[in-house]
């Protein structure tokens, strides 16, 4: 009877192990989803930030030869 116990223990720390591993490569994927999702994060405010920089450079050059200021200005 204390075989059947050891082997049942045994078992159980597999299991726990088994279950600590899935839950170290979950935390490790959702690590990796929420850096992914901050690079893209900041690579939509930098294409932001630029196409804004260029809208206003075309419209400040535009206007260099119109009377009217930017709208921004």
């Amino acid at each position: 009877m204390g075989m059947g116990h050891d082997s049942k223990g045994m078992g159980m720390s597999e299991h726990q192990d088994d279950a600590a591993s899935e839950r170290q490569e979950i935390a490790a994927r959702v690590a990796s989803f929420k850096a992914t999702q901050r690079k893209f994060q900041r690579e939509r405010e930098e294409y932001f930030v630029a196409t804004l920089e260029n809208a206003r450079q075309a419209e400040n050059a535009r206007h260099t030869f119109d009377e009217e200021p930017p709208l921004w200005s």
